[in-house]
Order: C-alpha cells, then sequence, then structure tokens
C-alpha cells in the first residue's frame, strides 16, 4: 500500500495526474469549432494533405469490404428458404444495384464536406439530436465487430491446422457453459492479437491495406473455385434445381430476400462519409455505384458455383470455403488450404476495419471528443467488441440476438434517407461547414434537436417495431405486419424520406437555409467552399 502511495505522489510531483483529468487530450486548433467547444483533429475537416484516395482506392476498399466469408455463402440462405440459385443472384444484382447508389448519395456529403459521418449528421437532426443516429450506428458496429471477430478465428484455425494437424486436436480445458474450446479461444486470442495494429493505422493510411486484401481474397476465391470444379469434373448439377415453393409464398420470399441483401450494407452505407472524405475529387464517390453491385456479383456467383461443385467432390453442398478449405488435407492441399485461410483472415480484418472499428471510432470520439480521438476508439471498441461482449456466446448461442442485431436496419435505413433527404433536397448541397461545429450555430434548431427528422424517425419506425420482435423471438405471432417486415429497409427508406422532405417543405427551418449569394465562413481554405457552384463545377 506504501508503495501504491509513493508512486501516486511520484506521477503527481511529475505532472501527470492518476485521475480521468490525465485523459484529457491536448487541445487541438480547429478550423471552424468556437472557443470552448472542445473537438479534436479526427473530427475536424480533412485537410488536403489526407485527401488521397484514388478510385482505384474506392475500388479497393469495396473490395475490402464485400470479400468475405459473409458475401461468400450469400447463396446458402437463399436455397435453405426453397429458392434457387437464379433467385439468388437475382437480389444480389437488384439489391446491390439499390444500396451502391444510396450509398453514393449518402456519402456525397462526406467527399465535398470533407467531414465525418457523426459532424455532418448534425445538419438533419441538430447538432445535439445527431447522437441519437450516432449510437444506433456505433451499436450496431461493436456487435458486428464482436462477430467478425470470431468468424475470422475460424481462419486462423484453418491455417495453423494446414502447418501443425495436430493443432486440431489441443485438448480442451473450458467447460461446455464456456461457448468455446481451449483451442478455439487460442485462434481468437491470436487473431485479435494480429488484427490489432490494422485498427490503430489512421484511415487514410489504409489504402494500399485495402488493394492487399483484394489481391489476395480475389485470387484464394477464384482459385477455390477452380480447384473444386477440378476436383468435381465440372461445376455440378445446382444449375438443374427447381424451386420448392411457388406462387404468393415464393413471391413474398424473394421480396424478403432482396430487402436482406439490401439492408445488409446498410451499416456502412450509414457512415460512407466517414471513408469518402479522403477522396482526392469529390466526385470519385459516384464511382461507388459502378464498383460495388459487380463484387457482389462476383463473390455471391463463386460462392454458388464453389457448393454446387462440392456435392459432387464431396458428397454435400459446402457453403464455407474455410470449411471447403479444410477438406484438402495432402501436402499441395495443405498449402492451398494454408493460403485461403490467409485470405480470409485478411478478409475479415479488411470488413473489420472498413465497416466496424473505424465507424464506431468515430462515432465515440464525437461523442467524447475531450477524450477520446479515433486511434484510442479504436482500442476501447476491439477491447469491447473482441472480449467484453464474449463474441463466441453471440455466435453459438444467441442465434435471436444475431437476428435482432440483422433487424437493426429498421433504425439504419430511414437514417441514410433523411441524410441523403438533407443534403439533396431541402439545403440543396448548400451546408454551412462552420455551423456544424458550433452548438449555438445555425444547425442548433430547437435546443439542438430537428423535431422534423425524429419524427420521421418515427414514422418510419413504428410499423417495422412488430417485425423486430418477431427476430428476437420467431414464435410471436405479429400477423400481416410480418409484410412489412419483409418490406422493412425499403419501407424505412421511403416512408423517413417522404415524411420528413414533406415536414420541412410545410414547416421549414428557414435558419439553417444559405441562399446562393450569402457568403459562407471557410477561413479562405478550398474545402469550405468545394459546395459553391464555381468549385463544385472544378470537381
Amino acid at each position: 500500500m506504501d508503495r501504491a502511495r509513493s508512486k501516486i505522489k511520484q506521477l503527481q510531483q511529475a505532472g501527470r495526474k492518476p485521475r480521468i483529468s490525465g485523459w484529457v487530450l491536448p487541445k487541438q486548433p480547429s478550423s471552424f469549432a468556437p472557443e470552448g467547444s472542445w473537438t479534436n483533429v479526427d473530427l475536424d475537416v480533412t485537410p488536403p494533405e489526407r485527401r488521397v484516395w484514388t478510385p482505384l482506392s474506392v475500388l479497393g476498399y469495396w473490395a475490402s469490404d464485400i470479400l468475405s466469408a459473409q458475401s461468400w455463402e450469400i447463396g446458402a440462405s437463399v436455397l435453405a428458404i426453397g429458392l434457387t440459385w437464379r433467385e439468388a443472384v437475382w437480389c444480389v444484382i437488384v439489391g446491390s444495384v439499390i444500396m451502391s447508389f444510396a450509398i453514393a448519395f449518402n456519402g456525397a456529403p462526406g467527399a465535398y464536406l470533407r467531414v465525418p459521418f457523426p459532424v455532418w449528421i448534425r445538419s438533419a437532426f441538430g447538432y445535439y439530436g445527431a447522437k441519437f443516429p450516432v449510437v444506433c450506428r456505433m451499436v450496431t458496429a461493436l456487435f458486428w465487430h464482436a462477430i467478425q471477430t470470431y468468424t475470422g478465428s475460424t481462419a486462423v484455425t484453418v491455417m495453423l491446422t494446414a502447418i501443425w494437424p495436430s493443432y486440431q486436436n489441443i485438448p480442451n480445458h473450458l467447460p461446455t457453459s464456456a461457448g468455446i474450446t481451449s483451442q478455439g479461444l487460442l485462434s481468437h486470442f491470436l487473431f485479435w492479437i494480429i488484427q490489432l495494429p490494422f485498427l490503430m493505422i489512421h484511415p487514410h493510411k489504409l489504402k494500399w491495406f485495402f488493394v492487399l486484401k483484394a489481391f489476395v481474397t480475389v485470387t484464394a476465391a477464384v482459385g477455390t473455385t477452380i480447384a473444386v470444379c477440378v476436383m468435381a469434373g465440372g461445376s455440378g448439377d445446382i444449375w438443374n434445381q427447381s424451386p420448392t415453393v411457388s406462387g404468393w409464398t415464393r413471391s413474398w420470399l424473394i421480396v424478403s430476400t432482396l430487402t436482406s441483401q439490401t439492408g445488409s450494407w446498410s451499416t456502412v452505407g450509414t457512415n460512407i462519409s466517414d471513408f469518402t472524405r479522403y477522396v482526392k475529387r469529390p466526385r470519385d464517390t459516384f464511382f461507388q455505384p459502378l464498383f460495388f453491385p459487380v463484387i457482389c456479383f462476383l463473390i455471391a456467383l463463386l460462392g454458388i458455383i464453389s457448393a454446387s461443385a462440392s456435392k459432387v467432390a464431396y458428397g454435400e453442398y459446402i457453403w464455407d470455403p474455410l470449411t471447403l478449405a479444410s477438406h484438402w488435407t495432402s501436402s499441395g492441399g495443405r498449402a492451398g488450404a494454408f493460403y485461403c485461410g490467409l485470405a480470409w483472415m485478411i478478409a475479415q480484418i479488411g470488413v473489420n476495419v472498413s465497416a466496424n472499428v473505424i465507424s464506431a471510432s468515430n462515432d465515440l470520439a464525437s461523442l467524447f471528443p475531450k477524450y477520446i480521438n479515433i486511434r484510442r476508439a479504436a482500442l476501447i471498441c476491439t477491447v469491447i467488441g473482441g472480449w467484453v461482449m464474449v463474441p463466441w456466446k453471440i455466435i453459438t448461442s444467441a442465434e435471436s440476438l444475431i437476428n435482432f442485431m440483422a433487424s437493426l436496419g429498421i433504425f439504419l435505413a430511414p437514417i441514410i434517407a433523411i441524410s441523403i433527404a438533407d443534403y439533396w433536397v431541402i439545403k440543396r448541397r448548400r451546408v454551412d461547414v462552420s455551423s456544424l461545429y458550433d452548438p449555438s450555430g445555425r444547425y442548433r434548431y430547437q435546443k439542438g434537436w430537428n423535431w422534423r427528422a425524429m419524427l420521421a424517425m418515427l414514422a418510419s419506425i413504428g410499423p417495422t417495431m412488430p417485425s423486430l420482435a418477431a427476430s428476437v423471438n420467431p414464435s410471436l405471432d405479429i400477423g400481416g405486419a410480418a409484410y412489412i417486415g419483409d418490406l422493412v429497409w425499403f419501407y424505412g427508406f421511403l416512408s423517413a424520406f417522404f415524411i420528413y422532405v414533406t415536414l420541412t417543405k410545410i414547416f421549414p427551418a428557414v435558419e439553417t437555409y444559405i441562399s446562393p449569394s450569402e457568403p459562407i465562413s471557410t477561413d479562405g481554405m478550398e474545402y469550405g467552399a468545394e459546395y459553391a457552384v464555381d468549385i463544385a463545377d472544378k470537381t
């Protein structure tokens, strides 16, 4: 005890306080935040030297985010409900095309205003009201980070088993109630440690990683498909399958699948401005409708072909690429299994970086800017998601919780709709960047809350709440509300969009509008005027 007191005294004498005040970040000059309003460089307008992303970087980013084991297995869920590969491909194409335009238009504020999602969304929800969509997105990101981290550990298991087959036989010393074996816990720890350094890298420096992930994952995916087809002597007979459902049931299953495919990208679609703020040219955000659907289609098609061939080669449809690689036990096969494990491990890291941790880190930093920057936030998020939330429990014993998290798209679709409506229809791309950082600025609305946005959220969420309850408790009978649940993303998006626009037109918040002739405070910096007509035309 005396030693501890002595240490505290030494710290105090050295000027380092063992209290929360010791965590206060150095006060950083901000381009726009007024005196007394705390911010940090990660929330500030992106400086010119960090705007380094080219169209190739955007392509690499989406390859990083889409190329995952989950995207590979997309056909499995479709065939499991009685549909065929045709409906699977159709839903992937249509759903990804729709979502790609939502992503491109929602990414425009980040590309043109150079601000992250937690800052931009204040324009629509108000300075304080913006905390609601930020928290919704952060909670979703934390849960998916937990799930993706545990999924990545299976890739580590495949890699190490390929090198040392005895790794698969490590004795288990944990009780069944733990929900994980000793070997699984070791793989989880190894993946978490390998992933950690990548989460500490600032987003604008990650474009090389996204390109690397695209290369190794594409080569592994294509190589796996070719190898299994060679073993099977062809691509199998999945192409001859017929649907086991028909009529109205088949139609609604297609609608439900389409909604699922569209809504599955709502998480990253909500905060895409966190990444588009780094593009060199703002118009590069509109490359996304070209890249996004093509990558979604190709990875889903490779998964379907491989599963079809696996039926011939192994006697069953194998949808998980890591399970497929684990069947390769010859010397050459083990080398291939190692490379596949490495590729899908990098893929899971890329998904966590691009879709989860950076997003949650920006959100957390915006909630506590005095104490948390993006690097501290990344460390906090990965400790919470990787360990505190016990991800193996979520995966193995809480299917209803996973369904619940998937259904959180009912909150994200309206947020995306309100964001797009505010920037393109209401504000018409004229936004006062300085006021986004000012609690008393033009986007204060009523005490920091825009009731129009909140009412649009409530109106779009209300009818979909029964489907959220049913996702947690499948035995719950919600009657006709199930049909709204099948349309949850489209209903949420369209209803929020039109209600927000209608309310704002009837009850305009004129104090938030900027006339074409009104000067905007930019401190003489180019990024403050990029949405002005003369500069926008050049970008």
